[in-house]
């Protein structure tokens, strides 16, 4: 037996025809930026998303990074992010020149905790990033009715929850501005690098679309100090064709993670995800925790089953952010998190009977720990 944590061949391969006659698309057309292809992609992801606007950049970092920068947040502002994330969303405060300011997770969720945000904003705080971890949306009300008492921006972190719903409604149209990833290993992937916003300010639209492309409308007028980040003609011509299937992917990305939890739900040290009634995830990852995690990860590889840690290290005890002066026990939840945190092979490479055989390994290997 051997299931590997994510099957990239496999799943693109289920397309090749789709893809294949998009990459002759393009090709035929002789253009391959900011073309017909961006266009149509940009807008069937914001109709997707339930916003009005879609505006495809070269990453999911330039992506948060460009609606900081067009929202005019910079030196000495400062921006709320959580504790347990993947770097990225740090970063992209950085590279605005402000400062990231950590909150604490709820740790059922692993999702920031509305509940903390209020003591850490001061008046130089400008934004708040939620971000929707491993394809569960964050509990945006409490957030947003925050953000509107104090006047602050809100930016989804949404690079790895394509299609997730909060209360009914999708994310990319829960803040001012949503900022998706479409790395290949994402739950809508390119065959490539990507990146979009979709929002449905049409002011902020605009300003991104500027800002992306060198602080430039029309070539070689410059209005403001810009950035090289487009989405070219090629991935949006993919990520329009993959568009089609991702809700038949999410679906059974849910029917693995109910096996698991069915599955798995009474293993002693084994604790499983958990989701609150008003989320509807996709499980861009299926995360357990075990204090015995590398044990764990181990024994499940000694029988065939690939895993990866998503993240084995938080952001504020990255050597990257030792300016910051945090050390190690100023965020003990999301350092206990990354500690445990074990991700189970999900996606649409699988099928159930993979699922079930990855629950008695896991069980399996846990006994034995």
């Amino acid at each position: 037996m051997s299931i590997p944590f994510l099957d990239l061949k496999a799943i693109n391969l289920s397309q090749a025809d789709e893809l294949q006659a998009a990459f002759q698309r393009v090709l035929q057309s002789g253009w391959f930026v900011l073309g017909q292809e961006v266009e149509q992609f940009e807008r069937r992801f914001a109709a997707y998303c339930g916003a009005g606007h879609g505006i495809g950049v070269a990453n999911g970092l330039d992506a948060i990074m460009l609606v900081l920068k067009a929202a005019g947040i910079g030196p000495g502002d400062e921006v709320i992010v959580p504790s347990n994330t993947f770097i990225a969303t740090w970063l992209a405060v950085s590279y605005c020149g402000a400062t990231p300011i950590p909150v604490e997770p709820v740790e059922a969720t692993y999702n920031i905790d509305p509940a903390r945000i209020a003591a850490a904003i001061t008046p130089r705080t400008r934004a708040i990033i939620p971000v929707h971890l491993y394809g569960q949306p964050a509990d945006m009300a409490p957030i947003l009715a925050l953000a509107e008492q104090h006047g602050l921006l809100v930016v989804e972190d949404a690079a790895q929850a394509h299609g997730a719903r909060y209360r009914g409604q999708r994310t990319g149209s829960l803040g001012r501005a949503a900022a998706f990833s479409f790395y290949p290993g994402k739950n809508l992937g390119a065959l490539g690098d990507g990146g979009g916003i979709t929002t449905s300010d049409g002011a902020l639209a605009e300003r991104l679309r500027t800002y992306r492309n060198y602080g430039s409308q029309k070539k070689y007028h410059n209005q403001v100090q810009g950035y090289n980040s487009r989405l070219d003609e090629l991935q949006a011509a993919f990520l329009s064709t993959k568009l089609a299937v991702l809700d038949e992917g999410n679906t059974l990305r849910r029917a693995i993670a109910a096996r698991y939890t069915e599955l798995l739900a009474d293993i002693p040290g084994l604790l499983l995800p958990s989701v609150p009634e008003w989320a509807e995830p996709v499980w861009h990852l299926y995360v357990v925790r075990h204090p015995q995690r590398d044990r764990l990860a181990a024994a499940l590889a000694e029988a065939g089953i690939g895993t990866i840690v998503h993240y084995p290290i938080a952001p504020h005890m990255q050597q990257a952010y030792a300016e910051l002066g945090y050390k190690e026990g100023d965020f003990p939840i999301a350092e206990a998190i990354h500690r445990e945190v074990l991700s189970l092979p999900i996606g649409p490479h699988m099928t159930l009977q993979q699922a079930d055989e990855v629950a008695l390994a896991v069980r399996r290997a846990v006994q034995c720990l």
